[in-house]
Protein backbone atom coordinates (compact mmCIF):
# COMPACT_ATOMS: atom_id res chain seq x y z
CA UNK A 1 0.00 0.00 0.00
CA UNK A 2 1.34 3.41 -0.90
CA UNK A 3 1.29 5.94 1.91
CA UNK A 4 0.19 9.46 1.17
CA UNK A 5 2.82 12.19 1.24
CA UNK A 6 1.02 13.60 4.28
CA UNK A 7 1.42 10.27 6.11
CA UNK A 8 5.11 10.07 5.18
CA UNK A 9 5.70 13.60 6.44
CA UNK A 10 3.77 12.94 9.65
CA UNK A 11 5.79 9.76 10.34
CA UNK A 12 9.11 11.48 9.61
CA UNK A 13 8.22 14.39 11.90
CA UNK A 14 7.07 11.94 14.59
CA UNK A 15 10.45 10.21 14.54
CA UNK A 16 12.23 13.59 14.72
CA UNK A 17 10.01 14.86 17.56
CA UNK A 18 11.45 12.28 19.97
CA UNK A 19 14.81 14.08 20.11
CA UNK A 20 13.27 17.49 20.64
CA UNK A 21 11.13 16.32 23.56
CA UNK A 22 13.86 14.30 25.27
CA UNK A 23 16.53 16.97 24.84
CA UNK A 24 14.20 19.60 26.32
CA UNK A 25 13.29 17.30 29.23
CA UNK A 26 9.63 17.25 28.16
CA UNK A 27 9.22 13.59 29.08
CA UNK A 28 5.59 14.22 30.03
CA UNK A 29 4.90 14.82 26.30
CA UNK A 30 6.30 11.51 25.04
CA UNK A 31 2.71 10.37 24.44
CA UNK A 32 2.93 12.56 21.33
CA UNK A 33 5.54 10.10 20.00
CA UNK A 34 4.84 6.69 21.56
CA UNK A 35 1.82 4.53 22.29
CA UNK A 36 0.97 4.08 25.97
CA UNK A 37 2.17 0.45 25.81
CA UNK A 38 5.33 1.12 23.76
CA UNK A 39 8.06 -1.51 23.78
CA UNK A 40 11.47 0.21 23.74
CA UNK A 41 14.19 -2.36 23.11
CA UNK A 42 17.51 -1.35 24.65
CA UNK A 43 18.95 -4.87 24.69
CA UNK A 44 22.00 -3.72 22.73
CA UNK A 45 22.82 -1.44 25.69
CA UNK A 46 22.33 -4.14 28.33
CA UNK A 47 19.00 -2.72 29.55
CA UNK A 48 16.53 -5.18 28.03
CA UNK A 49 13.15 -3.96 26.82
CA UNK A 50 11.32 -1.16 28.59
CA UNK A 51 7.53 -1.56 28.34
CA UNK A 52 5.10 1.33 28.63
CA UNK A 53 5.48 5.09 28.73
CA UNK A 54 5.78 5.27 32.52
CA UNK A 55 8.65 2.78 32.51
CA UNK A 56 10.34 4.59 29.61
CA UNK A 57 10.17 7.92 31.45
CA UNK A 58 11.44 6.25 34.63
CA UNK A 59 14.39 4.69 32.79
CA UNK A 60 15.26 8.06 31.23
CA UNK A 61 15.15 9.78 34.60
CA UNK A 62 17.21 7.01 36.23
CA UNK A 63 19.93 7.42 33.58
CA UNK A 64 20.05 11.11 34.50
CA UNK A 65 23.30 12.76 33.39
CA UNK A 66 24.13 9.62 31.38
CA UNK A 67 21.58 10.69 28.78
CA UNK A 68 22.88 12.40 25.66
CA UNK A 69 22.44 16.17 25.67
CA UNK A 70 21.35 16.06 22.02
CA UNK A 71 19.55 13.47 19.90
CA UNK A 72 19.69 13.95 16.13
CA UNK A 73 17.81 11.72 13.71
CA UNK A 74 18.52 11.33 10.02
CA UNK A 75 18.17 8.93 7.08
CA UNK A 76 14.51 8.07 7.76
CA UNK A 77 13.34 5.25 5.50
CA UNK A 78 9.78 3.93 5.56
CA UNK A 79 10.02 0.31 4.45
CA UNK A 80 6.78 -1.62 4.80
CA UNK A 81 3.38 -0.05 4.99
CA UNK A 82 -0.28 -0.82 5.40
CA UNK A 83 -3.01 1.70 6.13
CA UNK A 84 -2.51 1.20 9.87
CA UNK A 85 1.15 0.19 10.37
CA UNK A 86 4.59 0.96 8.94
CA UNK A 87 8.13 -0.20 9.56
CA UNK A 88 10.66 2.63 9.57
CA UNK A 89 14.42 2.77 10.01
CA UNK A 90 16.48 5.81 10.84
CA UNK A 91 19.92 6.76 12.07
CA UNK A 92 20.46 8.53 15.35
CA UNK A 93 23.38 10.55 16.62
CA UNK A 94 23.72 11.23 20.31
CA UNK A 95 25.98 13.97 21.62
CA UNK A 96 27.22 13.36 25.16
CA UNK A 97 28.08 15.95 27.80
CA UNK A 98 31.81 15.55 27.07
CA UNK A 99 31.23 16.32 23.38
CA UNK A 100 31.72 12.76 22.18
CA UNK A 101 29.23 11.26 19.79
CA UNK A 102 27.55 7.87 19.40
CA UNK A 103 25.57 6.40 16.53
CA UNK A 104 22.52 4.15 16.59
CA UNK A 105 19.98 2.68 14.23
CA UNK A 106 16.32 2.98 15.20
CA UNK A 107 13.95 0.29 13.93
CA UNK A 108 10.40 1.47 14.55
CA UNK A 109 6.95 0.01 14.21
CA UNK A 110 4.65 2.98 13.74
CA UNK A 111 0.89 2.58 14.06
CA UNK A 112 -2.03 4.83 13.20
CA UNK A 113 -4.03 5.73 16.31
CA UNK A 114 -7.05 7.91 16.95
CA UNK A 115 -4.68 10.83 17.60
CA UNK A 116 -2.29 10.20 14.69
CA UNK A 117 0.78 8.07 14.05
CA UNK A 118 2.65 6.77 17.12
CA UNK A 119 5.64 4.47 17.65
CA UNK A 120 4.53 1.22 19.28
CA UNK A 121 7.90 -0.55 19.17
CA UNK A 122 11.43 0.79 18.89
CA UNK A 123 14.64 -1.21 18.77
CA UNK A 124 17.79 0.82 19.32
CA UNK A 125 20.96 -0.78 17.94
CA UNK A 126 24.36 0.72 18.63
CA UNK A 127 26.75 1.25 15.76
CA UNK A 128 30.15 0.40 17.20
CA UNK A 129 32.16 -0.91 14.25
CA UNK A 130 32.40 0.17 10.60
CA UNK A 131 30.42 -1.77 8.00
CA UNK A 132 28.47 -3.45 10.82
CA UNK A 133 31.44 -5.72 11.50
CA UNK A 134 32.18 -6.89 7.98
CA UNK A 135 35.84 -7.85 8.22
CA UNK A 136 36.97 -8.87 4.79
CA UNK A 137 35.86 -8.92 1.21
CA UNK A 138 36.51 -11.98 -0.94
CA UNK A 139 39.08 -11.38 -3.70
CA UNK A 140 37.43 -10.35 -6.94
CA UNK A 141 34.24 -9.13 -5.21
CA UNK A 142 32.60 -6.13 -6.89
CA UNK A 143 34.30 -2.89 -5.95
CA UNK A 144 37.56 -4.51 -4.86
CA UNK A 145 39.54 -4.19 -8.07
CA UNK A 146 42.02 -1.34 -8.02
CA UNK A 147 42.69 0.58 -11.20
CA UNK A 148 46.13 0.15 -12.67
CA UNK A 149 48.38 3.13 -12.22
CA UNK A 150 51.07 4.28 -14.53
CA UNK A 151 54.17 6.14 -13.69
CA UNK A 152 54.50 9.12 -16.03
CA UNK A 153 58.29 8.93 -15.58
CA UNK A 154 58.44 5.55 -17.34
CA UNK A 155 55.95 6.05 -20.14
Amino acid sequence: MALTLEDRLAITELIALHGHLVDEGELDRLDAVFTEDVEYDLTDFGQGTVTGLAELVGASLALGAGNPVAHHVTNVVIEEATEERVQARSKGLGIRTDGSCGSVTYEDTVVRTGVGWRISHRKVSARRVPLNGTRSVPPGAPGTARPATTNPQTT
